[in-house]
This record gives C-alpha cells, sequence and structure tokens, in this order.
C-alpha cells in the first residue's frame, strides 16, 4: 500500500497556522494527493479534487446541517424525504427558474452601487452583504421578504458566532452559548416564517419564487411537509448572500486593482437598461465578459476554500489506498492553481474564460461551487447576482484602495474574506456624483 507523502512535523496545528501557505507548498511540494495527519489527506489538485466530489458513493459529505431541525420535528428526514426537498428546493433555484427572474435581481445590484457614498473611504464587506440579503432574500420570498429580512440577519449572525474558532472541540449534543443563540434565532426565523406558509396554502396563492416553489404539490411526492419546509429554509436563507459576500468583496477589491478589467466591465454594462427591472436573462448573457471577470476572481479565491468529506470504505484516490473512516479535505483553492489546468495559474486573466470570438470558454477545473451531487444548489443565484452586482458597479463607479500597505486581513476560517476591506469610489458620470 501506497502511503501520502506526510506534513513536516507538527501537524494540523502547524499547518492551519499558515493554511493557504501550507496548502499551495503542499500542492507543489507533495503532489495531487497528501496526508495530513493520520486519518487526514488532502486533494489538492485539480483531478483527485473532482474525483472526491463526483464519487459521492465513496466520499459522501457528512451530515452537518447549518441550521440542524428543532426540537419537536422528533427524527431526521428519510432519504426519500430528502430528495423531495431537494427536488422541490431546485424548482426554484436551476438556471431556468433563475433566468426568469433577472428582471427582480437588478434592482438590488443597481441600488448597491447607486448608494455608494462617494469620495470617501467605505467597508465593503457590511454593505455588500446588506444589499445581497435584501436580493438573496427577496428572490425566496418576494413580497413576504421584507418581513423576514431581519430575521435573516439574525440567522447571519448566529452562524458567524457559531463559526467563531474556539480553543475546545465540544460533542454536538453540548448546548454551548453559541448553538444556543443559534437555536433562538432559528426559532424566531421559524415562527416567523410559519403564519406565511399556512397563509399561502390557505389562500393558493402560493407565489412564483423559491418558497412558492417549494409549496408546489410534487407528481411524486405531494407536497412537502411543514416542517421540511420550515427546517430547510433558515439554511439556504443564509447561504443565498453568506458565500456571495466573500465573493463579492474580492471582486470589488480586483476592479479596484485592476482599472482595465473595470473599464472594459463599464463598457460592457453600458447596455444594460436604464430601469434595472427591465433586465431580461439576455442582456445577463450579454455581459461575457463581466461573467469571465466573476468566474476569475471566484477561481483565485474561492469562498468556501476547503470542503470536507468522509470516506465510506476503503477506495483508491491518485494511487492510494485511503482506508474507510478517514477525512478527505478538497481544496479548490490549489485545485485552481493547477497549471494542468489553468496556464499561468496565479495571474488575473478574466480572457481565459472567453474564446477567441468573446463567447464563454471552460479553460479548465472550476471548484468555486462544487462539483457533483452535492454541487451548491444556488450557484445559478450566486452567479446572477454577483455578475450584476460587479456590472452596476463598474458602470457607476471607479474603485481604489487607500493608499498605504493594505488594510485588510484574509481570513480563511469558514471560506476567504476580506475583513475590513475598505474602498472609495469615483463617480464615472459627474451627475451621479450627489448620490447617497
Amino acid at each position: 500500500m501506497n502511503v501520502p507523502p506526510r506534513l513536516p512535523q507538527g501537524g494540523f496545528a502547524a499547518w492551519s497556522r499558515d493554511r493557504l501557505g501550507v496548502a499551495r507548498r503542499g500542492a507543489d511540494e507533495c503532489g495531487d494527493v497528501w496526508q495530513l495527519e493520520p486519518g487526514v489527506y488532502v486533494a489538492a489538485t485539480a483531478a483527485p479534487c473532482e474525483a472526491v466530489l463526483r464519487r459521492a458513493e465513496d466520499f459522501p459529505k457528512a451530515p452537518s446541517p447549518l441550521f440542524p431541525p428543532l426540537k419537536g420535528s422528533n427524527r431526521a428526514p428519510t432519504a426519500e424525504e430528502r430528495a423531495h426537498a431537494h427536488a422541490a428546493r431546485m424548482r426554484g433555484l436551476r438556471a431556468q427558474a433563475v433566468a426568469a427572474r433577472v428582471g427582480e435581481i437588478a434592482p438590488g445590484a443597481a441600488r448597491f452601487a447607486e448608494q455608494w457614498p462617494t469620495g470617501r473611504d467605505v467597508e465593503v464587506l457590511p454593505a455588500a452583504r446588506h444589499a445581497l440579503a435584501e436580493i438573496g432574500v427577496g428572490y425566496l420570498f418576494s413580497e413576504d421578504a421584507p418581513a423576514l429580512l431581519p430575521f435573516a440577519a439574525r440567522l447571519f449572525l448566529a452562524r458567524e458566532v457559531l463559526a467563531r474558532p474556539s480553543r475546545w472541540e465540544w460533542p454536538r449534543w453540548v448546548p454551548t452559548p453559541a448553538r444556543r443563540f443559534r437555536t433562538r434565532q432559528q426559532a424566531a426565523f421559524t415562527e416567523a416564517l410559519r403564519p406565511i406558509v399556512r397563509r399561502r396554502r390557505a389562500s393558493g396563492r402560493l407565489g412564483d419564487d423559491v418558497l412558492g416553489q417549494m409549496l408546489q404539490p410534487s407528481a411524486r411526492y405531494g407536497p412537502l411537509p411543514e416542517g421540511a419546509v420550515l427546517d430547510t429554509l433558515p439554511g439556504i436563507t443564509v447561504a443565498t448572500f453568506e458565500a456571495p459576500t466573500r465573493a463579492a468583496g474580492w471582486i470589488l477589491l480586483h476592479l479596484a486593482r485592476h482599472p482595465w478589467a473595470a473599464d472594459r466591465v463599464a463598457a460592457e454594462a453600458a447596455s444594460l437598461p436604464a430601469d434595472p427591472a427591465a433586465t431580461t436573462s439576455a442582456h445577463l448573457d450579454d455581459l461575457r465578459y463581466t461573467q469571465a471577470l466573476v468566474r476569475e476572481v471566484l477561481r483565485l479565491h474561492p469562498p468556501s476554500w476547503l470542503l470536507t468529506r468522509q470516506t465510506a470504505r476503503q477506495t483508491e484516490l491518485a494511487d492510494y489506498t485511503i482506508d474507510a473512516g478517514s477525512t478527505v479535505l478538497v481544496c479548490p483553492y490549489t485545485a485552481h492553481r493547477d497549471a494542468r489546468e489553468h496556464a499561468e495559474p496565479d495571474e488575473f486573466r478574466p480572457e481565459r474564460w472567453l474564446d477567441d470570438s468573446g463567447s464563454p470558454a471552460d479553460p479548465g477545473a472550476f471548484l468555486s461551487f462544487g462539483t457533483g451531487p452535492h454541487g451548491c444548489e444556488g450557484a445559478a443565484l450566486a452567479m446572477a447576482m454577483l455578475t450584476l452586482l460587479t456590472a452596476h458597479t463598474a458602470r457607476c463607479h471607479r474603485l481604489s484602495e487607500p493608499p498605504g500597505p493594505p488594510g485588510f486581513q484574509v481570513t480563511t476560517f469558514e471560506g476567504l474574506a476580506t475583513a475590513g476591506l475598505r474602498l472609495r469610489a469615483t463617480s464615472r458620470a459627474p451627475e451621479r456624483s450627489g448620490l447617497r
């Protein structure tokens, strides 16, 4: 049996002090797969990363829901119930459904750009999170979104508190203060959502948003039980804006650092309609360079840079034997820097995602939304939100960093983020300079 190369002495604790740097060095020095510590392996390059994510029977995703069912649900859902809930969600999240509702996404992206204060440094992530939460919650709940948005903000706060690093690893059944806070916020969101679900079902006006699609009876399963709806939506609600906010920080930073790319996005965005609500999927499709820029930033800085899988049975990976029960860490960050997949992998080159005619191309591995059976359900929605946010921002403003060394911190826990990032906007059009 071949054994993957080991990291230098120090194991996970030493590795975690400089996660990105060591992950990259591990990919360069140890190869496609390497052992982090006994029973823990890292898939570091594109081929084994894709293999792990696609082979869900060998490497299933650990059941660790962000917001587990509240007490009273009595039991975990069966495989059939999970399939029913997944199918119900995807009716509203698949690419065709997102394309049909682009006109509901674009106004929030335009407001974010138009309301950005000019002439002073602004902390980016809170403003982007607020805008993306309005867009995402609006997409899920349409006219009921304003009532649910405050509860969604508190769900995000609970998620942040729960994800903070701790020196102790408590068993999941221990009611730590962070877990109790999460449960309170989840219960509050659920109690706000419950009468909305019952009102829609009682009136028969289910709506065409994601909630409405989940309430539509399935020809195979019938109606989704109320409990399944209420248990599913807290996690989806936070997911619509949590990772996209991290991505937006990197995108806006690249617009500031690469003005030539921002100018090209601005020129492309000039074709968007004056009324954002009139935006259609055809307008979104025409933003080819903008979409390429978003994909390139996500390639360089995947919001979820490290994914965890458990090995269900002894299996082979990149010529190594992995025992059952092992943990395999999939690292999109290093996979995206695999020179076998991307030429000059460390360079920012949005053009790599376009062919010679300017049409979309597929130059190599792209795992920012995962792949395989557990790929991100909201990938189409996230791409639409980020593309339109990028286009409207570049059309309105030129961005720049404050003088001096970078004033933000790259955080890696739970995802890559530009904590504390501040940027300054200068209006491209004089008449926009008075906007708040």
